[in-house]
């Protein structure tokens, strides 16, 4: 068993990172499917946006917590919650990135990177998987990307947090076995979402052929459901994973870096 049915008692799923681009997509996904949401994002006017629409469309019930996950306060009031009630599933998709040449860019904002993107995944991951081990039943679904499996130059601090996040979730998977409980890691290529125009990340995009934010959000929700180690969306972004994984680093690194120039 994964993801309990929305008809169960435990039916909410916390959405993280739900005001824009793959988080939005996963909460439509869910809504759909009849689960009730936590909507989790900094801004509460896309929230309640998002959960108007939600509530009118499918007549399903949306809370929304307008927290910044880089703040260890708002990130202990949501592991409060977490361990605190009966949640049937936690979707990790809060996350940002920034390019350049890592000695060029702000330390306090890249490890800021680190915080949200890895540390408060981790956290929240830690306190909602002993109340769903309890149960038997539950699912958590980690978005890492396809840079997870190759470092990144001119993305350093991005790629390394999605590397962590893609071992930390398939580690979790494997200790969860027998319990009822799963942990999958969605790693995504190129999406058109706000995230490239903050990471200034457009190289990505000539590179790779881009996944639609609900394709990408549909193929994790579906693997989420079946209690899947990993997905990696389309079939462009699995050829490049599985390149990332296998060629050398003598060839990898060079071409990478190359290619990370040609596009700026």
């Amino acid at each position: 068993m994964s993801l309990p049915s929305p008809t169960g008692s435990d039916t909410t799923v916390v959405v993280t990172g739900a005001s824009s681009g793959i988080g939005t997509e996963l909460a439509r996904g869910l809504a759909r499917r009849n689960y009730e949401l936590l909507l989790v994002a900094r801004r509460r006017d896309r929230l309640d946006e998002l959960a108007n629409e939600l509530r009118s469309a499918h007549d399903v019930a949306v809370e929304v917590a307008p927290l910044d996950l880089g703040d260890d306060a708002a990130r202990a009031e949501l592991s409060a919650r977490l361990a605190g009630e009966e949640f049937g599933g936690l979707c990790n998709c809060a996350g940002f990135g920034t390019s350049g040449a890592f000695h060029t860019l702000p330390l306090e904002r890249e490890r800021e990177e680190v915080i949200v993107n890895a540390l408060a995944l981790m956290e929240l991951t830690h306190a909602a998987l002993p109340g769903m081990v309890r149960r038997g039943a539950g699912a958590v679904l980690n978005v890492a990307s396809i840079a997870a499996f190759q470092p990144m130059p001119g993305m350093a601090v991005y790629s390394a947090t999605k590397a962590f996040v893609q071992t930390f979730s398939e580690a979790v998977h494997a200790d969860l076995d027998g319990t009822g409980v799963s942990c999958t890691v969605l790693c995504p290529g190129p999406v058109p979402t706000e995230w490239a125009d903050i990471a200034d990340a457009q190289q990505w995009s000539i590179a790779i052929a881009q996944v639609s934010p609900r394709d990408v959000a549909e193929a994790g929700i579906n693997a989420m459901l079946a209690g899947k180690r990993t997905v990696v969306p389309g079939i462009v972004p699995t050829a490049v994973s599985f390149a990332g994984r296998f060629t050398p680093r003598t060839v990898l690194l060079p071409a990478l870096r190359l290619a990370n120039r040609l596009t700026r």
